[in-house]
């Protein structure tokens, strides 16, 4: 992606089924859980840089040991530094003669993390501040066992501010503070509820208070607390985490909008927000890795058994994000390197007919690095375009009985396309300098190119990205950087199609007004002269938003109404050509179609920030209020 924008957090959980002995034996060392929880998070490193943290849990402690840890960091390095620090700590036990790794028993009880139960989170801050207060996992302390709650999540919630009211008519304090403290609230009502229930029921029964907690903790039923917990819950979210009782969990909004995955087998169970990363750390196969399906809980009980078990009614249809497939998830899932070949594939004819077919004049590239299997599904499809385009000349050839040696090697060796890598990213450049123009000269640096590639004004330049945002980067850097070659057009070819509407449900990219397709549809506004249509915009965003119950219409399609795709293509090309001192070399943009996304990702029908059909309310009053704060020029997130 060319624009650099914050977005999907990753959650780890490990549940390990059989005592540390086993694993001590087996792998070598009682910290295998521990140990297979870091590789987790590191291959899903990709998910967040702003934070990190863990969690675990030691089932059956004894009364007054500690038996459920957190630790939290934002550093830069925020695992090493987290995981570092654990074995230094474990090091330091093994010196002072307080814990054994040849005595599992021993690292269990003095080392916080030689838990069964290991949870893990990976933060990419969408909202709120950035501090380790707001790392995940979330933890809800209680001496009563079984009312303890820790939580991990990958989400964002719209309406926050009405579930925070919700507790507050209830007679409770919440600590506004973020869409996760209103989860860990409300969750936590239904279990404290439910606790007290069980709690009243034990005395009735005369169960004894060293039986009382086991007698509470094998009762709960997760899925029952969050089928109440999670009613009013609008967002996409996949949440994994740990109870006092020894039950641990993951689940997934009933659209499906964030992912989530697992296993199990007899050593182990195990989630993650990506399959692939589960596949390489635990060496399954991929039918071995199972989808965690939208509105469904997935239970680690206390006694190692396996529920799986539908939470929510199902939904009219499943949205899953289809920027997980394009952008976000690393792509080395079989699956979303697939759709990505794809995607790329589905461009050929778009910048066909923006080059032409004489293939010797253009030379194809990408934007590197998340771009690159598109490419090489572009480059395939070429390929083949080419292929049919010679068997054609040639059967006509034989026909009119004008096949020589000379028209084979003109038709075979003459006219492929021409692959090679343009663009090269440099180290990322953190644009940490307050003045404008010293920031706009840190950008325009991110990426380089190869020089004497290109043949200057007679080469076309086609370099595939996965998609284009603000714009921002394509202008000050990349198109900067490409327009130094001096080829005759330059074309940006976009495996997502124009991102017209703001994401709230994980994505960072919530403020109307910095979109680039925005930006060029406001300026043929101003253009046609269309007086009165943005006002008349912000009307009905009004009317809208003081509705009690908000309606599942957009009126900011109205934005873009009057134009084609491809006039909108057109003037986002205009706006983002540069001038490198030596005049403007022409720019075109390619975009993907509504249709192909679909038609490349099936089961990902997640579009909302392409057409704007949000799919839970919320959506709706996000894009309204993003709306306004571009008209009344307000600065800040929508949600």
């Amino acid at each position: 992606m060319s624009d650099d924008i914050g977005h999907f957090c990753g959650i780890a959980l490990v549940r390990l089924r059989k005592p540390l002995a086993y694993y001590a034996e087996k792998y070598g060392t009682p910290l295998w859980g521990f140990n297979q929880l870091f590789l987790l998070m590191e291959k899903q490193h990709n998910r967040g840089q702003d934070g990190a943290g863990i969690g675990s849990m030691k089932l059956n402690m004894p009364p007054g040991e500690a038996f459920m840890f957190r630790e939290r960091s934002t550093s830069s390095k925020a695992l090493s530094k987290i995981f570092g620090s654990q074995h230094k700590q474990l090091g330091k036990m093994i010196n002072a003669g307080t814990a054994f790794p040849e005595f599992p028993d021993t690292i269990k009880t003095h080392f916080d993390y030689g838990g069964e139960i290991l949870l893990g989170h990976l933060r990419y801050g969408t909202s709120g501040e950035y501090g380790s207060t707001t790392c995940h996992p979330y933890f809800r302390k209680s001496n009563w066992p079984c009312k303890n709650l820790m939580v991990a999540g990958n989400f964002n919630l719209t309406n926050v501010d009405q579930l925070n009211q919700k507790l507050v008519e209830r007679g409770q304090h919440p600590v506004f503070d973020t869409d996760t403290q209103a989860i860990l609230e409300e969750t936590g009502f239904h279990l404290d509820a439910v606790n007290d229930k069980f709690s009243k029921d034990a005395a009735e029964q005369g169960v004894t208070g060293d039986k009382h907690s086991s007698w509470i903790g094998e009762r709960i039923d997760l899925p029952s607390v969050f089928r109440d917990a999670s009613k009013h819950w609008d967002g996409g979210y996949a949440l994994a985490g740990i109870i006092g009782n020894g039950d641990a969990f993951a689940m997934r909004d009933p659209l499906g909008i964030r992912p989530g995955f697992y296993f199990a087998d007899d050593e182990v169970i195990a989630v993650a927000s990506e399959r692939a990363p589960l596949m390489t750390v635990f060496e399954k196969k991929i039918d071995e890795v199972k989808e965690i399906k939208p509105g469904t809980i997935v239970v680690a009980k206390a006694n190692g058994e396996l529920e799986v078990e539908r939470f929510a009614d199902d939904p009219a249809r499943e949205t899953g994000c289809s920027f997980e497939r394009i952008y976000f998830s690393r792509g080395n899932d079989p699956d979303i390197y697939a759709e990505r070949k794809t995607l790329g594939a589905f461009l050929v004819p778009g910048v066909v007919e923006t080059v032409g077919s004489d293939f010797s004049k253009s030379v194809f590239s990408y934007v590197p690095n998340t771009a690159e299997s598109a490419y090489y599904g572009f480059m395939e499809q070429l390929r083949l375009v080419r292929r049919a385009e010679v068997k054609q000349k040639l059967i006509d050839a034989r026909k009119a009985g004008e096949l020589t040696d000379e028209l084979i090697d003109d038709l075979v060796m003459d006219n492929w396309p021409k692959g090679e890598k343009i663009a090269n990213k440099d180290i990322k450049l953190r644009t940490f300098i307050s003045q404008e123009s010293g920031r706009a000269q840190l950008v325009s640096h991110v990426y380089d190119i190869t020089y004497g590639v290109v043949r200057e004004k007679e080469d076309a330049l086609v370099c595939i990205d996965d998609s284009i945002v603000r714009g921002t980067t394509l202008k000050r850097s990349i198109l900067k950087i490409l327009g130094r070659a001096q080829p005759r057009k330059l074309v940006i070819a976009s495996t997502a199609p124009q991102i017209r509407y703001p994401d709230c449900y994980g994505i960072d990219m919530s403020e109307l007004g910095k979109f680039i397709a925005f930006q060029a549809a406001i300026a043929l506004i101003e253009e046609k002269g269309y007086e009165g249509l943005l006002e008349e915009v912000a009307i009905k965003c009004k009317e809208a938003l003081s509705e009690n119950k908000p309606g599942l219409v957009n009126h900011v399609k109205k934005v873009y109404e009057n134009f084609t795709p491809v006039e909108i293509s057109a003037k986002v090309a205009d706006l983002v050509c540069p001038d490198n001192g030596n005049g403007k070399v022409p720019v075109e943009i390619v975009y993907q179609s509504i249709e192909n996304l679909h038609d490349a990702l099936p089961d990902h029908s997640g579009d909302w920030y392409f057409t704007g059909d949000y799919p839970t309310p919320g959506g709706y009053r996000v894009v309204h209020k993003a709306f306004l704060n571009f008209y009344e020029k307000k600065e800040g997130r929508s949600y």
